[in-house]
C-alpha cells in the first residue's frame, strides 16, 4: 500500500502522538510506503496559538499539496480545536480529488461532539466533507454515535487504545507491590493543563485529616502549559511531604517502574478534548486501582467500584473521598488491580490496535 499518513508523531509523546506512532510502526513493518506528514506542535495549548504555529500549518498544507496523489490510502489524525478544525478542513479540500481513499481516526471526540452538534457553517462543511470519505475510525461508542448523524454506520469502526506491551506486569510484580500498604502511592501522569483535574487532586490531599495524610502520597508527573503554571504549582505543594512533582516527561522503563511502584492511579479529567485516556490502559496492564471522572469515552473503558472509584467532575470533595474510600479498603486493592491487568491483556493490547486499523485499510482496498 502507497498511504499518505498525516498525525502527530512523537516528540511531545501524548495520547495521540503515542498512538499515531504504534500505528505507523505497523504500516512500516508491514513494508507499506509510507509518506509522513507530521502534525506535532511544541505547546500543549490548543489552537493557532502562535505566529510561528501558523506558519507550521501552512508548511503543512504545501506538504499535503505536494503529496496528495497517487496513494491508496490517507490517514488523518483529526485536530477537535477550532482551528485545528479549520487545518482538517483545509486538508479535505486538498485532497477532495481523493476523498474517497480519506480514513480519519478521532482520537479524542468531545470537541469534534460539539462541532459536529451544532447547526453553524463549521458543521455544515465538516459534514460534507465527512459524508464522501472512505471511513472514520473512533475509539468507542460515543464518537459512534457522533459521526453516525453525518456518515453510514458501515463506515464508522470502534478501534479501542492499548497499553504498550513493555508495561504489562507479571502476577509476581502485583502480589510484590500490594505486599506493603502502610502508604498509599497514587500517581498522576498527564500533561498537568486545565481540566484534567491534577489542581483539584492537589486539593483533596491537602484537605484529608492529618493522619491519613500520613497514609497516602501523590506523584504527579506532566508537562505544563507554561513556567508561571508550573511554578504557581509547585509552590501550592512544597510544603506537603506527602504531594511531589517529578518532572514533565517520564516513559520507557522508568515510567514502568513508577506504575509498578504506585497502588492507584488517577486522572479526575473533564478536558474539553478528552477521548479515551491510554494512560488509564497503561494502568491496567500495570495492575493499578484507578480513580477518575465520568468523562467523554471513560465509562467504556472504566466501571465504578470494578475498576476501581468514579469521582464527580471538578469536586475535590469526591476526591477527598476517594482517597478515604481506598485507604478503608486497601484489603480489596489488590483483586481490583489483578482485573484490571487481566481485561487489558485481553482487550488492549498494541496488536490488537495495530491489527484491527490495518485490516480495515486492506479491506477497503479489496473492496
Amino acid at each position: 500500500m502507497k498511504i499518505l499518513f498525516i498525525a502527530p508523531i512523537p516528540p511531545p509523546i501524548n495520547g495521540q502522538s503515542k498512538a499515531s506512532i504504534v500505528l505507523l510502526e505497523k504500516l512500516q513493518l508491514e513494508n507499506n510506503d509510507v509518506e509522513i506528514i507530521n502534525l506535532s506542535k511544541n505547546s500543549l495549548k490548543n489552537g493557532f496559538n502562535s505566529i510561528r504555529r501558523v506558519f507550521d500549518i501552512i508548511t503543512i498544507l504545501i506538504d499535503v499539496w505536494s503529496k496528495r496523489k497517487n496513494n491508496d490510502i490517507i490517514y488523518l489524525s483529526l485536530a477537535e480545536s477550532f482551528f485545528g478544525n479549520l487545518r482538517d478542513l483545509f486538508i479535505y479540500g486538498i485532497c477532495y480529488k481523493s476523498r474517497h481513499k480519506i480514513f480519519v481516526h478521532m482520537l479524542g471526540g468531545a470537541g469534534m461532539k460539539e462541532i459536529l452538534s451544532g447547526n453553524g457553517i463549521q458543521k455544515k462543511i465538516n459534514a460534507f466533507f465527512i459524508k464522501k470519505i472512505a471511513g472514520v475510525i473512533v475509539e468507542g461508542p460515543v464518537n459512534f454515535q457522533t459521526f453516525s448523524k453525518i456518515i453510514p454506520k458501515e463506515k464508522i469502526f470502534i478501534v479501542p487504545n492499548f497499553a504498550e506491551d513493555f508495561l504489562f506486569v507479571k502476577d509476581d510484580e502485583i502480589k510484590t507491590k500490594f505486599s506493603n500498604l502502610e502508604s498509599i502511592q497514587i500517581l498522576y501522569l498527564s500533561n498537568l493543563i486545565p481540566g484534567k483535574g491534577y489542581d483539584e487532586l492537589a486539593d483533596a490531599f491537602i484537605e484529608l485529616p492529618e493522619p491519613l495524610k500520613k497514609e497516602v502520597n501523590i506523584v504527579f508527573v506532566g508537562g505544563f502549559e507554561s513556567k508561571e503554571n508550573e511554578d504557581g504549582f509547585v509552590s501550592k505543594i512544597q510544603n506537603y511531604e506527602g504531594l511531589k512533582y517529578i518532572g514533565k516527561f517520564i516513559d520507557g522503563e522508568k515510567k514502568r517502574e513508577l506504575y509498578c511502584k504506585s497502588h492507584v492511579f488517577c486522572l479526575p479529567t473533564y478536558y474539553p478534548f478528552e477521548g479515551q485516556p491510554i494512560s488509564i490502559l497503561e494502568a491496567y496492564a500495570t495492575g493499578c486501582v484507578v480513580i477518575t471522572s465520568d468523562h467523554s469515552g471513560i465509562p467504556f473503558i472504566f466501571s465504578d467500584k470494578t475498576n476501581g472509584f468514579i469521582v464527580k467532575k471538578k469536586s475535590i470533595l469526591s476526591l477527598k473521598n476517594a482517597i478515604e474510600n481506598t485507604l478503608k479498603n486497601k484489603n480489596g486493592l489488590e483483586k481490583t488491580a489483578f482485573y484490571n491487568r487481566d481485561i487489558a491483556l485481553e482487550k488492549y493490547r498494541t496488536s490488537i490496535y495495530q491489527s484491527t486499523i490495518y485490516d480495515i485499510f486492506q479491506n477497503f482496498l479489496r473492496k
